[in-house]
């Protein structure tokens, strides 16, 4: 009997572990836009593609809708998130208006372990370019991002910027008109040297400047977008 006991609460587990599985498979095809914005995600197609049942897909989908990055559709079904322009002006504005003040914060708390943390992120980022997986490089470039609030100890504007990196990612999908939206190396490089001076000032700066430059690289105009097809993205 206690071993019956032990057991039920570790099969009460497994759909949870299965749904989060499938959440983190389907959050990382979208933020490496393999699933480009608008893409419709089928729950009978994604159940035969992860052999998991209907419930624990439905469940993956709610929570990708709680951090933005599906969009659930009354009588049509779900969908990969697809931000508008307006939107995009204004995920770039509040970053515009968060960022530059975190990376002044973070300067300030800079250590020589952090200064690492950034660097590797930037190497991984050159690999996956390098590699031509350009998706992957802007998904670790809003990572970057995301660490530099981490540094500067603003638990929820790190929670914030995650949010609106995740949804910057997919405005670049739709929005961009060349290669350089991805976060150009030498702006990063540049706020790697001014945070190793702990120069909050020159950090706030290159930020302001940075976050410019993504937004000037967007070509911001409504455009169709084909279909893809899911089995051929998940089911490798």
């Amino acid at each position: 009997m206690k071993t019956s006991g032990k057991n039920v609460p570790e099969r009460g587990r497994e759909p949870q572990r299965a749904s989060a599985r499938v959440e983190a498979s389907l959050s990382s095809a979208i933020h490496e836009h393999m699933l480009p914005p608008g893409t419709k995600l089928s729950e009978g197609e994604l159940s035969e593609i992860y052999g998991v049942s209907r419930t624990i897909v439905r469940s993956a989908l709610q929570s990708l809708s709680h951090s933005q990055l599906v969009d659930l559709k009354a009588n049509r079904g779900a969908f990969v998130a697809q931000p508008t322009v307006r939107e995009a002006r204004e995920v770039f504005e509040a970053r515009a208006l968060l960022e530059p003040r975190t990376a002044h914060s973070a300067a300030a708390r800079m250590t020589p372990d952090a200064i690492a943390r950034l660097e590797r992120h930037v190497e991984d980022e050159h690999t996956a370019l390098a590699a031509g997986e350009s998706g992957r490089a802007l998904h670790l470039s809003g990572q970057f991002h995301v660490e530099i609030a981490r540094i500067a100890d603003q638990t929820i504007i790190a929670s914030l910027i995650e949010q609106l990196t995740a949804r910057s990612s997919l405005i670049i999908a739709i929005y961009w008109r060349k290669q350089n939206a991805l976060c150009e190396k030498q702006a990063h490089h540049a706020l790697i040297d001014a945070f190793r001076a702990k120069n909050g000032e020159d950090a706030e700066e290159i930020m302001k400047g940075h976050l410019l430059d993504i937004l000037s690289a967007l070509d911001l105009r409504e455009r169709p977008r084909p279909e893809p097809e899911l089995k051929a993205i998940l089911g490798r």
